[in-house]
């Protein structure tokens, strides 16, 4: 079993990172192979709207030049993504925006290669904005028939400087229990 996280943060090792670390070290405990792949300093652009990815139907994106098909190759080995954003003006960061738009258009040209894996969404907020952010990722994994998991809360943490959001008790808990839960659920899913 093995979960892929993509922390669409521009700063690296950051408040989103720090949360989807979290959740990752729970399933880590269960025995589950888990790599957290982080967008900042990478080349990633928007879906230019080519379709090519509906013509060659190779579950690749015809753009070579960024890192795209990389994320895509993990996201097809994994058997769950998480996508953690921060909040930017009350919704995802350019690179989460750009990652979900291009793998849900690849995805969506070869059969929604992602159903029935699992899926949740991470987020990180100063103050406000997170509900949109967390329901911009989450349309992501229920349009490509995804299997959400959720936690005993939304899966949001509180901070703005760095590593802030390790003091949000209560969201470094939602994130541990999200772990959990993500674990419980891959290994039924297994048997």
């Amino acid at each position: 079993m093995k979960v892929v996280a993509f922390s669409g943060s521009a700063r690296k090792n950051g408040n989103t990172a720090l949360l989807l670390n979290t959740a990752l070290a729970e399933m880590e405990a269960e025995g589950i192979e888990t790599e957290l792949v982080q967008l900042a300093g990478k080349e990633i652009h928007g879906c230019y709207a080519c379709y090519q990815c509906f013509k060659r139907k190779d579950s690749r994106c015809a753009v070579e030049k960024d890192c795209i098909n990389e994320c895509l190759d993990k996201m097809k080995e994994a058997d769950a993504i998480l996508l953690g954003s921060p909040t930017y003006f009350a919704d995802v960061s350019a690179e989460m925006k750009a990652l979900m738009d291009r793998c849900g258009m690849v995805s969506r040209a070869n059969d929604d290669m992602f159903k029935r894996k699992l899926g949740a969404a991470v987020v990180a907020a100063r103050r406000a904005g997170a509900m949109h952010v967390f329901d911009t990722m989450n349309h992501f994994f229920l349009i490509g028939q995804m299997i959400v998991v959720g936690s005993n809360y939304w899966n949001i943490g509180m901070g703005r400087e760095k590593e802030e959001v390790a003091k949000d008790e209560e969201g470094m808990n939602t994130m541990k229990v999200l772990g959990r839960n993500m674990a419980w659920t891959l290994k039924r899913l297994q048997n």
